[in-house]
């Protein structure tokens, strides 16, 4: 399996070079990515077919190699028949030996300076299917005006005028019988900073984006993740040592794959392993429901549920699957009572799942705190670790594998040096207001630390590789594009971002997806980012039965069974 690492421009004209070094010329580079960015429009467009015929396709041109990327695009497009214009702007082609090649074709050409009015690019988008960006790719550096704004304006226009609604869920595939122009961009849409994800007003919101050897951080950073589309990642020839030192990645199909733990026809529920849960209230009985609903269906063999008694019935009408042990509670709370009680039963469970639906109540908060052996412990304001008493780690080492979420997570960070109390391999679970109260509450605050929901969005990769190397955790760090962190600074970015995951309930499913594969046998950081990757296939799935408005949590449950048949066939 070849990794699908997540890097920076600047690493991406690194990695071009290097290549070059090699062996691998600039001018193979770039046949490589115009080749591959046209058979991206024919797979869209055409369905497997071996043919554009009938599809009308402006290529807009710039200078520098996005150019042309778009100018080999438009030779290869040609070939499979479609109708093919190029739309020049600021390109010198005195010695440029892919537009000579667009000349001996007999393609059309315009220049932009040319277009008085620009009345023949108005003239051009009346009639296409699709638009090939190809302007400025990775090179936007400053805002975008003068006569490029312009081009995008027209552009976009044509756009306003002609779509129309594709469908009542998603947008049907790009096709000449589907009212256009659909915007395929050459590695990024222009206007996009594809570092920081910025989106200059003027920019060029693409259908499609095909970008090269390894995606940008910028396509997977709001705003601009908005106006990438759909994401093709095209092999131009890179080896992949020459990236060997980048740590960051996106998580594929192949990726979980080769995590999933077998199931062997001689298999008893034993062998699925066994997880815990301690979840709800009475004000919060559905997430108790549903993160054990979610640990049975990726396949824990045993789920027992540890809830405050007066909710098990409630519980139980929902998940008839699971086993209950029922706590000590004050007004339908699991109380600080609660502790012994669950510490003489967790022996033979591999996973403990600590938090959702318990309150921020005082009750709540002092059983977390003691069943963590954080009583007693004060905010010192101090930064780093500190030694644990041996009552503390034996109180660390009778507990199961941790996953920590929601009201888990706020009763930490009212403790002070509570990243020291757990035990090795836990995982964290926060959305980005759980991880600025957890930040703020470690008294860690410094010159460059994050600790606004603002700051922490701005850099969700770096926020989450940091406090999980600080913490020596695995940070979940949730919403769209989820990041998953390890305290060895491997950092997943989950290829997901579905308004209908944004949804109450949600972040249980996911939290009980990870407990019942941790408890299954899979390590901290596979765990969690397959039980991440698996919610999110199983929220797409869910869109495309339902629609993103009213899709609710409950919702994914039965489809994580199907996300994990398709992970498991390859799809």
């Amino acid at each position: 399996m070849v990794a699908v690492k997540i890097i920076s421009v600047e690493k991406s004209r690194t990695l071009e070079q290097k290549a070059n070094e090699g062996g691998l010329s600039y001018a193979q580079m770039m046949e490589n990515a115009g080749r591959l960015a046209a058979r991206e429009i024919l797979r869209v467009a055409r369905r497997g077919r071996e043919s554009l015929e009938g599809t009308r396709i402006v290529v807009l041109v710039g200078p520098g190699n996005n150019g042309g990327d778009g100018l080999v695009a438009a030779h290869y497009l040609s070939e499979m028949r479609a109708s093919v214009s190029c739309y020049i702007w600021e390109r010198k082609v005195a010695d440029d030996a892919n537009f000579r090649r667009i000349e001996a074709g007999g393609l059309p050409v315009i220049w932009a300076e040319d277009d008085l009015g620009l009345e023949a690019l108005r003239t051009l988008m009346a009639g296409a299917n699709v638009v090939v960006d190809a302007l400025l790719g990775v090179g936007v550096s400053r805002p975008i005006g003068g006569l490029l704004a312009e081009i995008l304006g027209v552009t976009r226009e044509a756009l306003a005028g002609r779509k129309e609604p594709a469908g009542l869920v998603e947008p049907v595939p790009l096709s000449p019988a589907v009212p256009g122009p659909w915007v395929v961009a050459v590695d990024c849409p222009t206007g996009l900073d594809c570092d920081s994800g910025a989106l200059d007003p003027a920019a060029l919101p693409a259908d499609l984006t095909v970008t090269f050897a390894y995606p940008k951080t910028g396509l997977l950073r709001f705003p601009g993740a908005e106006a990438v589309g759909e994401l093709a990642v095209a092999d131009i020839g890179i080896p992949p040592e020459l990236a060997g030192d980048v740590t960051l990645e996106l998580a594929t199909p192949a990726m979980i794959r080769t995590w999933l733990p077998d199931r062997p026809r001689s298999a008893h529920k034993g062998t699925f392993g066994r997880a815990l849960i301690v979840a709800g209230s009475l004000n919060y009985v559905g997430a108790a429901a549903l993160a054990g609903a979610a640990a049975t269906r990726v396949g824990a063999g045993l789920v027992t549920m540890a809830l405050p008694a007066p909710i098990q019935a409630a519980v139980a009408a929902q998940v008839a699957e699971v086993t209950y042990l029922l706590l000590p509670h004050d007004l339908g709370v699991i109380a600080a009572g609660a502790v012994p009680v669950l510490q003489g039963k967790m022996a033979g469970y591999e996973a403990l799942l600590l938090g959702p639906g318990l309150t921020q109540e005082s009750e709540a908060v002092a059983f977390v705190q003691a069943l963590l052996g954080l009583h007693g412990r004060e905010r010192k304001g101090r930064i780093g670790f500190v030694g644990s008493s041996p009552a503390e780690e034996a109180e660390q080492s009778s507990l199961p594998p941790l996953v920590i979420d929601a009201d888990g997570l706020n009763a930490l960070a009212g403790a002070g040096e509570w990243w020291a109390a757990l035990p090795p391999d836990t995982i964290l679970t926060p959305h980005p207001g759980e991880m600025a109260r957890l930040m703020a509450g470690s008294n860690i605050r410094h010159e460059g630390d994050l600790t606004t929901v603002q700051e922490i969005q701005a850099d969700r990769e770096g926020t989450a590789r940091r406090m999980a190397a600080q913490w020596s955790v695995v940070v979940v760090l949730k919403g769209a594009f989820t990041v998953v962190a390890a305290p060895d600074g491997r950092t997943v970015v989950l290829p997901f971002a579905n308004p209908g995951l944004a949804t109450a309930g949600s972040g249980d499913v996911l939290s009980g997806a990870i407990v019942g594969l941790r408890a299954q046998g899979l390590g901290a950081f596979e765990a969690a980012v397959s039980a991440a990757y698996l919610h999110g296939l199983a929220g797409g799935l869910a869109r495309a039965d339902l629609g993103d408005m009213g899709l609710v949590a409950g919702d994914l449950v039965p489809r994580l069974p199907l996300a994990l048949r398709r992970v498991r066939q390859g799809g």
